[in-house]
């Protein structure tokens, strides 16, 4: 594993997704990629971050113009590695926990953090990973495999600057 300097953070795929995203016209989705775009300038720089291979799979997708500016986006962030650890903790998230197929990937996005002891993920899923519901039970799987859990926060945690 190489040696960190900085905090490490998670950088999930729908982060990456607001970041290069049209501006919307949907106010919500709006003020989301409003504040990814100030989470992105002016908090990431601050952590070492991360993608997954599920990450760049999931980027790579869909409308190829899209598709680059989500690869740019993210081509400087360090990739990391999927092993058996990796594997095993997202085979036991599925067990646990019923995500749609379409959705299998984000006990993945669990996994790799909690497996290279990263200390943020970043997301706008709040569906099935920054789910209040959802959150002590994946805690509680986490913790008993032996892991520590991440801080799973979406951007607009990190805007306010408690030393202000």
């Amino acid at each position: 594993m190489t040696k960190i300097s900085k905090q490490t953070i998670y950088v999930e795929t729908s982060i990456i997704s607001y970041f290069t995203a049209i501006q919307s016209r949907d106010i919500l989705i709006f003020a989301r990629q409003q504040i990814t775009q100030d989470w992105w300038n002016d908090v990431l720089p601050k952590f070492e971050a991360f993608i997954s291979p599920a990450v760049i799979e999931e980027i790579s997708d869909g409308d190829r113009q899209a598709s680059q500016l989500r690869l740019k986006a993210a081509s400087s962030f360090k990739v990391l590695e999927i092993n058996n650890e990796v594997i095993n903790l997202t085979q036991k998230i599925l067990k646990k926990f019923s995500f749609p197929d379409r959705a299998k990937s984000d006990a993945l996005h669990i996994a790799f953090p909690v497996v290279h002891k990263i200390d943020y993920l970043v997301t706008w899923n709040c569906k099935h990973i920054a789910n209040a519901f959802t959150l002590k039970m994946i805690e509680k799987l986490i913790l008993d495999n032996g892991y520590q859990m991440p801080t799973i926060t979406t951007p607009n945690e990190f805007m306010e600057d408690p030393n202000e």
